[in-house]
């Protein structure tokens, strides 16, 4: 897998190993550009990211992976930012970064992909809960923050599914990803999760390549021996929908690497 560019450190309290240990294994797997992307400090459910007091910690880290291994693969430093509404914090937004990843991890308040608060399910509207996660989708990208969108539709983690078609429930999503120049991720986490599917699903990914959308590869790891896990998975899924092109970034700018 050339590209890999979601993947997370100890930093964010929910994932475990060196950093170092990610990047040896990205280098087995013959990644080529492998970037570090933790989920970034924020005022709102801290227990699963770095604290703003870490943020210089992490990038000096990254930046002596960066030296030490410049021969053997490019190394590349960026957030995941949670899109949240008062709770993005230019300490962030204005970190001199390789690119930004946007993700939807809640609906209003409602961490809808935390197993501590799947309960919350039972009380819902599927479709309605589906079209607020995607309207969250759509303003994550016209706020012009970001150069990636996270695991496109994770709202499916649980396997709880809408009756209406999704492609309809994303359209606009879509649309405002495409009008902002943005990538989206095919990210091999869901294979790991309940859903047991790749982020974004095959009905997504045709609208996503029918719309001339960039994709960018993702481990989304957590564990060093979760990167690269499912990339044999990955890259046919991909070409399935006509792509032989993938994203990467550097000091935000994109560039398409065949693969």
């Amino acid at each position: 897998m050339i590209v890999d560019l979601h993947n997370h450190t100890a930093l964010c309290n929910h994932a475990s190993g060196e950093m170092e240990e990610y990047v040896k294994q990205a280098i087995k797997n013959g990644t080529k550009y492998f970037g570090f992307s933790d989920h970034a400090p924020m005022d709102y459910d801290p227990k699963y990211r770095m604290m703003f007091s870490q943020m210089k910690e992490y990038e000096q880290s990254v930046k002596d992976l960066q030296e030490k291994y410049k021969d053997d693969i490019n190394i590349l430093l960026a957030y995941e930012v949670d899109y949240l509404e008062n709770h993005m914090d230019k300490r962030v937004l204005n970190a001199d970064v390789d690119y930004f990843i946007g993700s939807v991890h809640f609906i209003g308040k409602w961490g809808f992909d935390n197993p501590e608060f799947i309960g919350n399910y039972k009380h819902k509207d599927i479709d309605k809960i589906w079209q607020e996660y995607f309207d969250t989708i759509e303003a994550l990208a016209k706020s012009g923050l970001f150069d990636i969108v996270g695991h496109l539709d994770l709202i499916k983690v649980f396997n709880f599914l809408p009756k209406k078609d999704v492609r309809l429930i994303a359209k606009d999503a879509l649309k405002a990803i495409k009008k902002a120049n943005m990538v989206i991720e095919l990210n091999m986490s869901g294979l790991r999760k309940p859903t047991g599917e790749i982020y974004p699903s095959a009905s997504l990914l045709e609208s996503i390549s029918e719309l001339d959308i960039p994709i960018t590869f993702s481990s989304d790891a957590h564990k060093p021996n979760q990167v690269g896990l499912y990339k044999d998975q990955l890259i046919p899924f991909a070409k399935k929908f006509y792509y032989d092109k993938c994203a990467t970034f550097k000091n935000r700018d994109m560039q398409l690497i065949k693969f």
